[in-house]
């Protein structure tokens, strides 16, 4: 199996991806790297620390890898290393999962032009923050995950269904079946 890559940074919102990586990890043999600008260690929202395999700018060959994964954090206009490698995979027609505020990113990376995207950050909470805006509002849907060909974005509160998501895609379990049983989801049947 492929490589899957995980974006972290300084206050991630490491909750989002876990049930994810797990799963990708466990049940899909995926390789985890964890990439960051640099090698130093990396403090979650958790208080977690994580250390990163890789920097972002050593990720040239994407030979082997099947995606990205950028967790939620902190609106930082001035944090755009990730963003020429979102691209690069995007353009690839590699898989892109971002979710909660990490679509930021692909914002600035100028591909939310050409996606449907969802977010929790609103417009509300960028005025609040005082920053320019890395999102193209005309292109935001009001869905918990949002599916685009190779990008999937996903509500911050909704971190099953983006992991339910990412995990279809990437054909991690044999069924819908074990797919709910997996990642602890009841299956709605249908009325009677």
């Amino acid at each position: 199996m492929g490589k899957v890559l995980c974006y972290i940074y300084p206050e991630m919102a490491d909750f989002e991806v876990s049930l994810l990586l797990h799963q990708l990890r466990k049940a899909g043999g995926r390789e985890i790297v964890a990439v960051s600008e640099g090698l130093e260690e990396v403090t979650a929202q958790s208080g977690l620390r994580y250390l990163p395999d890789r920097r972002i700018a050593e990720i040239q060959d994407l030979e082997g890898i099947e995606a990205l994964l950028i967790p939620g954090g902190p609106i930082c206009n001035e944090q755009n290393a990730i963003c020429p490698l979102a691209r690069r995979m995007l353009e690839s027609g590699k898989l892109v999962a971002a979710i909660c505020f990490g679509p930021q990113f692909l914002g600035r990376a100028g591909m939310l032009d050409r996606y449907r995207y969802t977010t929790s950050c609103s417009v509300g909470e960028i005025r609040r923050l005082g920053c320019a805006d890395p999102f193209n509002r005309a292109n935001f849907v009001h869905r918990r995950t949002v599916a685009d060909r190779n990008l999937i974005t996903a509500q911050g509160y909704a971190f099953v269904d983006f992991a339910m998501e990412v995990c279809r895609y990437l054909a991690v379990f044999e069924n819908e079946e074990q797919a709910y049983e997996r990642l602890g989801r009841v299956k709605e049947s249908a009325p009677d």
